[in-house]
């Protein structure tokens, strides 16, 4: 076939495609899930989610099961985001052969809630102290804390005021708290609570929010002239965070949705392509063999008709080690029987035809016949079978996932919805750790059945009438 001939083939059908509605929507979504794939380290705020899923120490910036930022737009109670600040003013001075620096960061606070914490980082040399105050829009200066860094030649320091200063916060919030009402003991409080609140009394149980322009100052006494504190920042746990929201392990959903996406893709593709070759060529050859041979290969293939694949699936998978690899095999050893029937149908008429019975007078061989003449007319149902298969091998990978027997290593949606499962997110209402997953599945599934039904009512006709 000439390049021409399959440029106008392709013109003729693409001309019939776009006037299928909804075979173009399916398209449409297809080309954003790719856009999605190549794009992944532009749209999240992880990149580096899809290696680093099971890593807690990536995500410990993270609130623990925060909401999604656009939860604000609905309620009444705003709650802060998640933030990083990095802007800052700097100033040193010098002490014979010590420094002290002082550094501030600057943070406007407009919320009804506070956010969950505040981290203060940075790249430290030799044996610095840091010290950390808040100065608040009341005036009032509160020490938070004060830390000796041991020695050492360059490691990552990381205070967290939610974990480091308890009993500074709650010092400061039992000053403006009567003794009568003073019930609350010292490990029930949120530092951040106190710290964002109006200094009245009830400050430990009912707080009132303080807003306004917070400063967050780090000063840090370098003992010796080597003695370094560097690429230092901030960032504020929310109490909403990200697109999606994050699990009960600080991961960033959308993150790890769209991380799921390739992943999707790779299982439903080439679990699809692999058992509709194998199925097209089998049907084929039963169809052109005839006689006794195309009896043993139907009583085969009615073999694996009648054996349920999920089963199937559960046993080998809590068998053998979970790999996704060993999951796309399986699947494609019995997704394969799919168009037996109907290819080896098509195949008793093409074998029938005067092309064919010529082939077979100029002495071509069976397999010649079979893949030259016979496959090649039935790619066009071939790629309409594959698109139709897609969303099932998905959904099994997601079913297989969800049990906990799927591959750990990845991240795939499936995954992260057996993960709300054993996390308790329908028990403790985190839809938004539910919800995404399955709509995304949802979503490829509708758009591989639409391409699918669209090139199905293209192509058949044709194949008919051929």
């Amino acid at each position: 076939m000439k390049w021409i001939d399959i440029k106008a083939g392709f013109k003729d059908f693409w001309n019939e495609f776009k006037n299928v509605k909804f075979g173009l929507f399916g398209l449409i979504l297809l080309f954003i899930f790719i856009l999605a794939v190549f794009l992944n380290p532009y749209i999240v705020p992880f990149p580096e989610a899809s290696s680093r899923w099971r890593d807690i120490t990536y995500w410990e910036d993270n609130p623990v099961s925060a909401p999604p930022v656009w939860v604000n737009w609905f309620s009444s109670t705003k709650r802060a985001p998640s933030l990083i600040i990095r802007e800052h003013t700097f100033s040193e001075e010098k002490m014979r052969k010590m420094k002290l620096t002082r550094t501030i960061f600057e943070y406007e606070y407009s919320y009804d809630l506070p956010p969950l914490d505040v981290i203060f980082h940075g790249y430290a040399k030799g044996s610095p102290v840091i010290m950390l105050n808040i100065e608040r829009p009341d005036g009032r200066i509160v020490e938070l804390v004060r830390r000796p860094i041991s020695k050492s030649d360059g490691k990552i320091v990381r205070i967290s005021i939610a974990k480091d200063t308890r009993i500074e916060s709650y010092n400061f919030g039992a000053k403006y708290e009567s003794p009568e009402q003073n019930r609350i003991i010292r490990e029930m409080v949120k530092p951040t609570s106190i710290l964002f609140s109006e200094a009245k009394e009830g400050i430990l149980v009912h707080p009132t929010p303080l807003k306004g322009a917070y400063k967050i100052i780090a000063e840090i006494i370098l003992p010796s002239e080597t003695d370094v504190v560097e690429d230092v920042y901030l960032s504020l746990s929310g109490s909403v965070s990200g697109w999606l929201g994050t699990d009960n392990s600080k991961r960033d959903i959308w993150s790890g949705v769209v991380a799921g996406v390739k992943w999707a893709l790779l299982i439903g593709l080439l679990t699809a392509f692999t058992a509709v070759s194998i199925g097209v060529i089998y049907g084929v050859m039963s169809a052109y063999l005839g006689g006794w041979r195309d009896s043993l290969m139907q009583r085969i293939f009615e073999l694996f008709v009648g054996i349920p694949l999920l089963p199937v699936l559960i046993v080998m998978s809590a068998i053998f080690k979970p790999s996704i690899w060993i999951l796309i095999i399986m699947m494609s050893c019995f997704f394969w029987v799919g168009p037996v029937k109907t290819v080896r149908s098509m195949g008793l008429q093409i074998k029938e035809e005067t092309y064919i019975e010529a082939a077979r007078a100029l002495g071509s061989s069976s397999s010649r016949i079979i893949f030259k003449h016979m496959v090649p007319l039935l790619i066009p149902y071939s790629f309409a079978s594959m698109a139709l298969y897609v969303p099932s091998a998905i959904v099994y990978e997601a079913s297989i996932s969800l049990l906990g027997l799927g591959d750990s290593t990845i991240v795939t949606w499936g995954q992260i919805l057996h993960d709300a499962l054993t996390g308790g997110a329908v028990i403790n209402g985190l839809w938004w750790w539910v919800i995404p997953p399955g709509l995304f599945i949802a979503l490829m599934g509708m758009t591989f059945a639409f391409i699918g039904f669209a090139m199905d009512k293209i192509l058949h006709p044709k194949l008919r009438t051929r």
